[in-house]
């Protein structure tokens, strides 16, 4: 026997379908929306740094390879921040009117270190060291974007477990967990 409505039941439906939809559509919105910012927050996290420094004139007009100012990239865990020694072997007479430099010159004058802040921040149980990227012939570009095109350095990846995978095994890299777990 099939399935009728009585005129009530009918009513019911009519008044919830369009609050139904309404609320998908809301829903639908609000994990849109929350995804935009966890991918906004995750890979263009862009911080104020207290000394703006311009990639697009160092690594971009000027062509100094990454290895010139990060000089540690190919010997330790991290690439280190340059010392405002290699800043200032420059800047001692390139630039000295500009306020970035005086205020990168009032440090080095005061001995007081740059509190740069981190762009990327891997959790403590990962053991990531730049040595071992370098010396495999992995550019500095494929994990942290074509900086000499960016006027503030920003995350362009996630390098988050699934990217490094990724890149792992297309880079024929060991993907044995204890390569990057501690």
């Amino acid at each position: 026997m099939p399935l009728t409505l009585n005129q009530a039941q009918r009513r019911f439906l009519t008044r919830l379908a369009p609050r139904v939809l309404l609320l998908g559509f809301f829903t639908t919105f609000v994990l849109l929306v929350a995804g935009m910012a966890l991918y906004w927050w995750q890979v263009q996290r862009a911080p104020e740094q207290p000394i703006a420094f311009p990639h697009t004139v160092h690594a971009g007009s000027l062509q100094l390879p990454c290895s010139y100012c990060h000089m540690y990239a190919d010997k330790s865990p991290r690439a280190g921040v340059p010392t405002l020694d290699i800043c200032m072997s420059c800047h001692r007479s390139i630039a000295t009117d500009r306020p970035q430099i005086i205020k990168l010159t009032e440090h080095y004058q005061a001995r007081r270190p740059v509190a740069w802040n981190r762009v990327h921040e891997l959790p403590d149980f990962i053991y990531f060291t730049h040595k071992r990227h370098v010396r495999a012939g992995i550019e500095c570009f494929a994990c942290h974007g074509n900086l000499a095109a960016m006027t503030k350095v920003r995350r362009v990846r996630t390098l988050q477990m699934g990217w490094c995978v990724t890149c792992h095994k297309s880079n024929g890299a060991s993907i044995d967990c204890a390569t990057c777990h501690l």
